[in-house]
């Protein structure tokens, strides 16, 4: 049996509840709270259809459907006639102003997410949207609008006309995947998928306020894989996120998924496996291992392999249906956390349907490194109910909060070393479908936890979309 395979039989189920690790929280800091201060409707019809168990509205990996920009929060949604809308509110505001930019859904597919992006650099929003495995559609504002909201008017003319290139840059025919992020030298980055589920390659592009840049590919889709059910040759690198922090560094967690189902026990798996980790300390042009060795190079010959060392951090065969894309944070001090999540072994060692077996039996936990540089995990004790995503931040005081699907927020101190978990509001009232769209960029902002919800619906009958908040402790 593979030496890998052999650990994660032997820890898939087992849970580290280590005690606190020095440095890790103040005596006084406050533990975690939420208090519920208000929802608003963006839109009272918007369009709903499922499509790989999720809603094109509420994709868990949307990076960011929702943002918050000095004083302003900004949201992204598809309306029922299908049109992209992107909306803004003064921070803490009932009302949201919304524009039409253009452009109409082209599929009824989950993937098919609108992700927002700032460009400090000239002040611009940046949208890009509709595509799996296909071309995609971008649009970007004039320069300076994000830097004088309260001054300058939210209309159709701040935006210029949808693209299906970045300004002229391509990048590829199978794009999916979109998620912006900010440099701390104020550009913009976009990191995305080339190519398709299980045989893909991940790869950044960068805006310098002048102009976008292929920066090229950065994870290989190449090299074998080998279970003790059998082998497989290509796959794909599934990002948790990808995120710096306030020293710098990039951080990315991830997840593998493989071409080949003869990895897995049951075809009615999901061929996901191992929870692996990588940062880039120079804007994600060379990517490091845990223990700081180069394992890639991003638009080089070297690439993230499967097959390099020291990778994993948490290893898990295909067999417990390992969740793709789920959540990451980094904390006050530049530790990277992240909530993963699968089907413990203690419900057995073969899951047969990753749907079903994921709603009876799955649960989320988080894994974090500690101040003195140790991977940890604890499981937290809240059913998932559900086959999707738990998305994952961190307040002021570095207490974590995971906000499972429909809306349920549970939450673990840092004085405890994340072990004492619990429900703290259990989506009651709320109607969600599944999973949310956090806006990872208010907390820090206002010390707001706000997410985007969908309500229920059945078949293509639109339903209505909100935006929640809930203060954290001061």
């Amino acid at each position: 049996m593979h030496r890998r395979t052999l650990l994660a039989a032997a820890l898939a189920g087992a849970v580290v509840t280590p005690a606190l690790a020095s440095g890790t929280a103040r005596a006084a800091d406050p533990g975690p709270s939420v208090t519920r201060t208000g929802t608003t409707t963006l839109d009272g019809q918007a369009i709903f259809f499922v499509s790989y168990d999720g809603l094109v509205n509420n994709n868990a990996f949307q990076k960011n459907g929702l943002l918050t920009y000095k004083g302003y929060q900004y949201a992204v949604w598809y309306t029922a006639d299908r049109g992209a809308v992107v909306g803004r509110r003064v921070l803490g505001g009932s009302t949201w102003s919304t524009v039409k930019v253009g452009h109409t859904l082209k599929a009824d597919d989950s993937h098919n997410v609108i992700s927002m992006g700032v460009s400090k650099v000239d002040g611009r929003l940046h949208l890009n949207m509709d595509s799996h495995s296909d071309g995609f559609t971008y649009v970007k504002s004039v320069a300076g609008l994000m830097d004088n909201p309260a001054g300058l008017s939210w209309t159709a003319s701040r935006f210029g006309a949808p693209q299906s290139t970045l300004d002229g840059l391509a990048l590829t025919s199978q794009f999916t995947y979109p998620q912006f992020v900010s440099t701390p030298d104020g550009k913009l980055q976009l990191s995305y998928r080339v190519a398709v589920s299980g045989n893909g390659r991940n790869a950044l592009a960068e805006y310098d306020g002048t102009k976008w840049t292929n920066l090229g590919e950065w994870s290989a889709s190449t090299g074998t894989y080998t279970s003790e059910h059998g082998s497989s040759t290509a796959r794909n690198m599934y990002l948790h996120g990808i995120d710096y922090d306030r020293g710098g560094r990039l951080h990315s967690f991830f997840t593998w998924r493989e071409q080949n189902g003869a990895v897995m026990c049951n075809g009615g798996g999901i061929t996901n496996h191992d929870t692996g980790y990588v940062y880039s300390d120079d804007r994600g042009r060379t990517w490091r291992n845990n223990a700081g060795s180069v394992v890639g190079v991003t638009g080089g010959s070297d690439k993230v392999s499967v097959t390099d060392a020291g990778l994993v951090i948490d290893p898990l065969n295909p067999d417990h249906s390992l969740m793709n894309q789920e959540s990451q944070f980094t904390d006050s001090a530049g530790r990277p956390h992240a909530i993963i999540s699968y089907v413990p072994g203690r419900f057995g060692q073969c899951t047969t349907n990753y749907v079903a077996d994921r709603t009876a039996d799955g649960r989320a936990f988080h894994v974090r490194k500690n101040a003195s540089g140790t991977w940890q995990k604890t499981e937290i004790p809240v059913p998932l109910n559900s086959s999707q995503r738990t998305k994952l931040i961190l307040d002021k005081y570095d207490n974590a909060y995971a906000v499972f699907p429909f809306g349920r927020i549970a939450a673990a101190s840092a004085a405890s070393g994340y072990t004492d978990w619990r429900i703290l509001f259990d989506g009651s009232g709320l109607n969600a479908f599944g999973e949310v769209v956090i806006d990872e960029t208010r907390v820090a902002q206002d010390g707001v936890l706000s997410f985007m919800y969908q309500e229920k619906s059945s078949g293509t009958t639109p339903s209505a979309l909100h935006v929640t908040d809930f203060r954290l402790p001061a």
